[in-house]
């Protein structure tokens, strides 16, 4: 996708060193950053430097990559995965990236280690931009099938950042609209400020302001009335984990969406790859519920009157404040599932039956 008019992917290997766009400084700042070491991987997914499901999965494949450079030696190796798993337990295709490359290099000579490890974490990149593609080919259909019925701008109500900057190129929950978008379809996005972080507002928005599509940031809480008002027409949103049930969990606040659609009957989807899934825990009150500093809610970042970044408080300084960054919601409130192999029911028979589990 593009900034500036330029075309980027949101991670790159170029002479034995990882290129990452430094998240945490957009929209104001667009920086580069390089990552030379796995504990420079492991930092840039824990301050969010990356952040998004598949980009930190691609992240931690190639921090593996550059633990066989610093050091060829087994025991470094699972330390390194170890310590990958554990930067943040929520996203689910962290570990899946993590096992897939350990299971690849448990079986090879030290001389052919780092090519081998560096052509899976290449091929993680490029299967996951396959398959974000395939998803927003997918979901195009659902849009066109509004936009016949409506012959007017779709508006789609979105969460958090799904996009391309979440993923490695395309997006999950925006590549249906990028589609759309270059199909010619009128499409206008609401999206959801997503305190306390503020990936809507910095990061969806900013990504869709690059590709030229009409968008409106809201806070967290207006979506309830826009939906009463017949100002959406459809919500699509991202994952961090989908359980083969059908249950999602996704930035905190996406529960209270679906519940606001569900009581409007707007259809509320979920866009996701195949490596999103958790085949193994079957309760959704099994998964690790990332618990972030509460300082993410207590401080506020942006640029002054002088263009400088700051960081200032906006509670009462003794308040104390909670930060869970995760919630879940049950299948029952979900319409269908949008992957790379097609629309599903969220459901075991329905992922079963699309994956053939």
């Amino acid at each position: 996708m593009r900034i500036k008019g330029k075309e980027y992917r949101t991670i790159w290997f170029e002479n034995n060193i990882v290129k990452i766009i430094d998240q945490t400084k957009l929209p104001h700042q667009f920086i580069i950053k390089e990552l030379k070491t796995v504990k420079d991987s492991i930092n840039a997914i824990k301050t969010m430097e990356v952040r998004g499901a598949p980009l930190i999965g691609a992240t931690a494949a190639y921090g593996l990559v550059l633990a066989i450079i610093e050091n060829i030696d087994q025991s470094f190796l699972n330390k390194s995965a170890e310590d990958l798993i554990n930067s943040r337990p929520t996203a689910i295709n962290l570990k899946w990236a993590v096992d897939r490359m350990m299971d690849k290099l448990s079986r090879v000579n030290s001389d052919q280690i780092l090519k081998i490890a560096l052509n899976e974490a290449n091929e993680i990149c490029e299967e996951d931009i396959k398959f974000c593609k395939n998803i927003g080919l997918n979901g195009l259909k659902i849009i066109e099938e509004i936009y016949n019925k409506k012959k007017s701008t779709v508006n789609i109500l979105t969460h958090c950042n799904a996009g391309w900057l979440a993923t490695i190129d395309w997006g999950t929950a925006t590549s249906p609209i990028y589609q759309a978008h270059k199909k010619g379809i009128p499409v206008h996005v609401w999206a959801d400020e997503t305190r306390p972080r503020n990936q809507g507002a910095n990061l969806t928005s900013y990504e869709l302001n690059e590709e030229g599509i009409k968008n409106t940031i809201i806070a967290d809480n207006t979506g309830g009335i826009l939906m009463q008002r017949g100002e959406v027409d459809m919500c699509i949103v991202g994952t961090d984990r989908t359980l083969s049930n059908g249950d999602v969990c996704n930035k905190i606040g996406t529960y209270l969406k679906a519940l606001a659609a569900h009581d409007n009957d707007i259809p509320f989807y979920v866009a996701l790859p195949s490596s999103t899934i958790d085949w193994k825990i079957k309760d959704f009150k099994e998964i690790p519920i990332e618990e972030r500093n509460p300082k993410e809610l207590s401080h506020m970042e942006g640029l002054d009157e002088s263009g400088n970044i700051k960081k200032i408080l906006v509670y009462p300084q003794q308040s104390k404040s909670m930060n869970l960054a995760f919630d879940v919601t049950p299948a029952k409130y979900v319409t269908a599932l949008i992957t790379e192999k097609g629309v599903c029911e969220a459901s075991s028979y329905g992922l079963k039956k699309l994956f053939n589990k």
